[in-house]
C-alpha cells in the first residue's frame, strides 16, 4: 500500500548549502495495517508525512501509495492522487472557520473522484456524534468536537491511507482516548491503512507495532552525539 524508499528532503541553509533534515532508506505499510511512529518535536516526523501526502516534494527518491510514485508527480498531480488516497488528521484540525461542519467535509470531498455526497458527509458527522451539530462553525464547537469534525473530514473519500500527525495532541485524555479508538475502527472497518505519529506514551501504549523515528530518519540520527 505505502512503499517508501531512499526518500531525502533538504533544505537551504543560512550560508545557502542545503541542510538534510529527512533520509529514510525503506519504510512499508501494507493495506489495512496500522503503525506509530514515536518521535519528539522537531525529529522530522510531520515532515515525512507530509512527503507523503505529496504536501512537500522529496528530493529523489519513491513514495509508491498503491503503486503510484508520489515522488515522481508534478504538484497537480499529487494533489490528485492526495483526494483520491489520503485522508490526513492534522494536530491543529485545519478545519474552514467561515464554513459549517458539514460544509467542511463536504469541501473536502470535492476533490475527490467521488465528488460531494452531503447524505455520506452527514453518516459520518452522525457517527462521530455531531449529528446535532451540522450546521455549527468551527469556533462555536469544543477543542473534541473540531477533532471529531477532522476525523470524519480525513474519512470521508473513503481513503486507502490515513495519516494522523499527533492527533490526539490538543485533547484532554477523554476525548483522546475517544478519537483515537474512533479512528482506528473506522480505518478497520474500510480496510484502511493507518500512519500516525505521536510522542504521547499513553496513545502510543494502545499500538502493539510502534518504532522510533529517529531510528528511521537517518539525516537525524546522523546529527546525533
Amino acid at each position: 500500500m505505502l512503499d517508501v524508499k531512499d526518500v531525502v528532503k533538504s533544505y537551504p541553509g543560512p550560508d545557502g548549502a542545503r541542510v538534510e533534515v529527512l533520509r529514510v532508506e525503506k519504510f512499508l505499510l501494507g493495506a489495512g495495517q496500522e503503525r506509530a511512529l514515536r518521535g519528539e518535536s522537531g525529529c522530522g516526523k510531520t515532515t515525512f508525512l507530509n512527503l507523503v501526502a505529496g504536501i512537500l516534494a522529496a528530493d529523489s527518491g519513491s513514495i509508491r501509495i498503491d503503486g503510484t510514485d508520489m515522488a515522481a508527480l508534478p504538484e497537480s498531480a499529487r494533489d490528485r492522487l492526495r483526494a483520491a488516497k489520503l485522508g490526513y488528521i492534522f494536530q491543529t484540525f485545519n478545519l474552514l472557520q467561515g464554513y459549517t461542519v458539514i460544509e467542511n467535509v463536504v469541501l473536502g470531498m470535492s476533490f475527490s473522484p467521488l465528488g460531494s455526497d452531503f447524505r455520506h458527509a452527514r453518516e459520518l458527522l452522525v457517527r462521530v456524534g455531531l449529528g446535532h451539530r451540522l450546521e455549527h462553525f468551527p469556533r462555536q464547537l469544543s477543542t473534541g468536537q473540531q477533532q471529531r469534525v477532522a476525523v470524519a473530514r480525513a474519512l470521508a473519500n473513503r481513503p486507502s491511507l490515513v495519516l494522523a500527525d499527533e492527533p490526539t495532541g490538543n485533547l484532554d485524555r477523554r476525548n483522546a482516548r475517544e478519537a483515537l479508538a474512533l479512528i482506528r475502527e473506522a480505518c478497520k472497518e474500510n480496510n484502511t491503512a493507518l500512519l500516525l505519529v505521536s510522542h504521547d506514551e499513553e496513545v502510543l501504549g494502545q499500538f502493539g507495532n510502534v518504532e522510533d523515528f529517529s531510528s528511521l530518519n537517518l539525516a537525524m540520527a546522523a546529527r546525533q552525539p
